[in-house]
């Protein structure tokens, strides 16, 4: 289990998939999201550009992400 924490009121889903070194580029976080391999609170997240704010859980592939 991966601890964010946050010191904006949000990032982008993608943003936070590359800054977690999960995906080599934004365009591979892009794939992940558009291919349904993220969940946001435990359903599919499609939106790359998902505001992703403290007390969301993120799961990719064996990732599981608590953001603070």
């Amino acid at each position: 289990m991966i601890n964010f924490k946050l010191d904006t009121e949000y990032i982008e889903l993608i943003k936070l998939i590359k800054a977690l070194s999960i995906s080599e580029s934004g365009a591979q976080a892009k794939i992940f999201v558009e291919d349904g391999q993220v969940t946001r609170n435990g359903e599919i997240e499609y939106r790359k550009r998902a505001k992703i704010r403290p007390g969301d859980k993120i799961e990719i592939f064996d990732e599981v992400i608590i953001v603070e």
